[in-house]
């Protein structure tokens, strides 16, 4: 009855349904419950709360490691999956991170002309940052 379904074979808005639920099936274990949105609501897709009540993060979901012009001071963390690895970085700090080690600046055509860049497979300074930023994946208590 049950088949997996390539991710391959998906349409966009099912990527993104199926990189929903792979997030937020680890964030429970972290005290977070998520709720999808319906629309891109202040740049997220969906949020994450904490059941302390003292976080409350709006989260895009991204297919790779990524920066846009349109999330900057935005306080969103991005998250995606790589594999079965999941990751959700807070984007202004990647941004600081990449100008500081000259890897983009303002004269990096991509950004510049389209206030984006991304990187398919992280590179090395990337995977080094986001070490920091791996959600993991959790035993469930019986």
């Amino acid at each position: 009855m049950f088949q997996p379904a390539p991710y391959t074979q998906l349409n966009a808005r099912q990527q993104e349904n199926y990189r929903f639920h792979k997030v937020a099936a680890r964030l429970p274990d972290y005290g977070f419950n998520c709720l999808r949105l319906t629309d891109d609501w202040q740049r997220a897709d969906f949020i994450a709360y904490h059941i302390s009540g003292q976080t409350f993060l709006k989260v895009q979901l991204k297919g790779r490691l990524c920066l846009d012009k349109k999330y900057v001071g935005k306080d969103i963390p991005i998250a995606f999956l790589r594999g079965e690895d999941c990751f959700a970085y807070p984007h202004d700090e990647l941004l600081a991170t990449v100008r500081s080690s000259g890897v983009l600046d303002e004269e990096s055509e991509r950004w510049r002309v389209n206030g984006q860049r991304h990187w398919p497979t992280p590179p090395g300074w990337g995977s080094e940052f986001l070490s920091a930023y791996k959600i993991y994946a959790t035993k469930v208590a019986a």
